[in-house]
């Protein structure tokens, strides 16, 4: 007598073994598989969770008043979930800043959604090119320190005089690279689609094919790509969403059209995204909010959204 497995089994039983012959043990069985089922059902159900980049608040911390423990606390009083922590703020990368920050975020019950730096991967000159994981590699370690598992990475820009395939070549080899030593921390590099090579979605879903590891990812910054004759910005959202890994979000795109908020929680909540969704509030126009009144507007629409759409 050969084994089935349980879906193999409910398939052959059929309801009908319920019905002829009261409960009984295979009915039994089948009603146990069919309530596994749910529950593995139940953990590809949307879970999106509110949170907010440091760079909402870019120019009050790059030139004060604002420190990161005053974006912590900010945080903490729009009632949201977790803060992505943006390095270029950093007062430094002693460890003891670093404890200091983490335990701040503990004590207020904040998470850390991640850690962001600026480093590129796209460079010509090989020396360049290991310099640039070096690098990363410095901020998986601060990214460690703080107890936070992501950190955002950049592509790049296409340098003069080389192609797409070469810079996306060059991006495969040194996220490979990168994803090892970070892995080895249980920290997801999360390349974002941002201005230069990765502003199209097939080229981030190449990238994430290639570079085929478990600890590489999108951070997914919806407002970013440029629409194409056969997708829209919304067709790029929904195509990087299964390799999103952290997301970023304004309310206008970069040629500053708004951005049709529900639809993208629509496209996540279809996708079972599970995640943080993170404002990152730019004031780009004259008529702009300053961000002490733009990002608690942006920070509302999200939790309204999040709760919405998600199961938690």
């Amino acid at each position: 007598m050969h084994s089935i497995n349980r879906r193999q089994f409910v398939k052959t039983v059929g309801l009908g073994t319920m019905a002829g012959a009261g409960m009984g043990l295979a009915g039994a069985q089948v009603a146990a598989a069919a309530q596994s089922d749910v529950k593995e059902n139940k953990s590809k159900l949307a879970r999106l969770l509110p949170g907010c980049c440091a760079y909402s608040y870019d120019k009050d911390l790059r030139h004060g008043p604002m420190t990161m423990e005053d974006f912590i606390l900010k945080a903490v009083d729009l009632r949201l979930v977790a803060v992505d922590m943006t390095v270029y703020y950093f007062k430094s990368t002693d460890p003891e800043y670093l404890y200091g920050l983490r335990h701040l975020a503990y004590k207020h019950s904040l998470a850390f959604s991640g850690a962001a730096c600026g480093v590129s991967m796209v460079q010509a000159d090989a020396a360049k090119r290991a310099d640039s994981l070096n690098q990363i590699k410095k901020w998986v370690d601060v990214t460690d320190q703080l107890g936070a598992s992501h950190l955002r990475i950049f592509a790049g820009e296409l340098p003069p005089g080389s192609s797409l395939k070469d810079a996306t070549d060059w991006v495969v080899e040194s996220m490979k690279a990168a994803c090892d030593y970070s892995g080895k921390r249980g920290i997801t590099l999360g390349i974002e689609d941002h201005q230069g090579v990765t502003q199209s979605a097939d080229v981030c879903v190449e990238i994430m094919q290639r570079v085929n590891s478990p600890y590489a990812g999108i951070n997914l910054d919806i407002t970013h790509f440029i629409p194409t004759p056969t997708q829209d910005a919304y067709a790029q959202i929904a195509a990087c969403v299964p390799y999103a890994t952290n997301m970023h979000i304004r309310d206008h795109f970069d040629d500053h059209a708004p951005v049709d908020m529900d639809r993208v929680w629509q496209i996540l909540a279809q996708a079972g995204h599970q995640g943080y969704v993170s404002a990152e509030y730019e004031a780009s126009s004259p008529d702009s909010l300053p961000p002490a009144t733009g990002v608690p507007k942006l920070v509302d629409e999200i939790q309204t959204l999040c709760k919405k759409y998600s199961s938690v």
